[in-house]
């Protein structure tokens, strides 16, 4: 009996192993999958990618995961470290519909670990929608389920030297025109847009996007609905920042309305214009903002038509 399941170790491991050696992602459907991941014996680990890539699922997230997975593929599979210890493989849903039947799974893309011992865990899916789909945080979540440490390589990609090259160009060409009158460095509104702008990308979650490298949205494949704002309060989708930076933006612009409309010397027809605008601004776009926090912040306490209340009463009172 040890021959005999060491014989099937040895010839899974050495197919296995064919298939890595052309593609550093297998591709597997029902069959490959109940044979060399669901039936024993095993003696390697299995992080597999089950997505939907077929345009006509139109699941771009599926297409940006599957990027991120191919480069930790890639890292693993030409690394000095390389072993028969793990294989990354996916399985699309097109090719392998029955596999999602079999483990209920009704999204994508999601990732699994299947141990070399033993079922599968909770531990063993990972965290997509906290985590993200980088390829440092999918090592990083091998490596606690694997002890495997796979150094992520990606390849050169020259689009950000060029870009930052290019933008110091265009300051050095407008500051050259313009050498003998650089009085435009020392304006106090040139300054304080590029600061609020500033403050409105790092304040909607733009750095933690950089980080984790979430999705912008999610597709249900179910039933094709499309989510923008992330359920929960520990993740966020990359639109999400997108609606958040655009409420700040309205909602500071309300604010400078306001104030202009107090100190400037116009007449009073269009100061009155200009604080009624500030006003609708102010309490519409607030009140979508505390609507975000409600459906992220279960038991928030506030509700938009209190909030508009106070800000009505605090704008007549000033």
């Amino acid at each position: 009996y040890l021959n005999t399941s060491y014989i099937k170790i040895a010839e899974k491991v050495t197919q296995m192993m064919e298939w890595a050696s052309k593609r550093s992602v297998i591709r597997m459907n029902g069959d490959k999958f109940r044979r060399f991941v669901k039936a024993p014996p095993r003696n390697y680990s299995m992080v597999i990618m089950f997505t939907a890539l077929q345009p006509q699922r139109q699941c771009g997230v599926c297409r940006q995961a599957d990027e991120e997975f191919q480069v930790l593929a890639n890292s693993w599979r030409y690394s000095s470290a390389f072993t028969n210890k793990v294989f990354f493989a996916s399985v699309d849903f097109d090719e392998g519909s029955d596999v999602f039947q079999m483990l209920n799974m009704n999204s994508a893309p999601t990732f699994l670990h299947f141990p070399s011992k033993g079922k599968p865990r909770r531990s063993d899916t990972y965290e997509l929608q906290v985590r993200g789909f980088a390829a440092e945080q999918l090592a990083r979540w091998v490596a606690d389920r694997t002890d495997v440490q796979i150094r992520v390589i990606r390849p050169p990609n020259y689009a950000g030297p060029l870009l930052l090259g290019f933008l110091l160009a265009v300051i050095g060409g407008l500051a050259y025109l313009r050498r003998h009158n650089l009085e435009f460095l020392f304006n106090k509104n040139v300054w304080a847009f590029s600061a609020l702008c500033f403050v409105l990308i790092m304040t909607s979650g733009q750095m933690w996007n950089h980080i984790r490298g979430p999705p912008y949205a999610h597709k249900n494949p179910s039933t094709g609905q499309v989510s923008y704002i992330h359920g929960s309060s520990q993740a966020q989708f990359v639109a999400e920042t997108h609606i958040v930076l655009l409420f700040n933006a309205a909602v500071t612009m309300g604010m400078v309305l306001l104030c202009e409309a107090a100190t400037s010397d116009m007449d009073i027809g269009k100061r009155k214009i200009m604080c009624v605008a500030g006003i609708g601004l102010v309490m519409l776009f607030f009140s979508w903002l505390l609507s975000i926090f409600r459906a992220k912040y279960h038991g928030y306490p506030y509700r938009w038509r209190q909030t508009n209340l106070y800000l009505f009463i605090l704008f007549y009172l000033l």
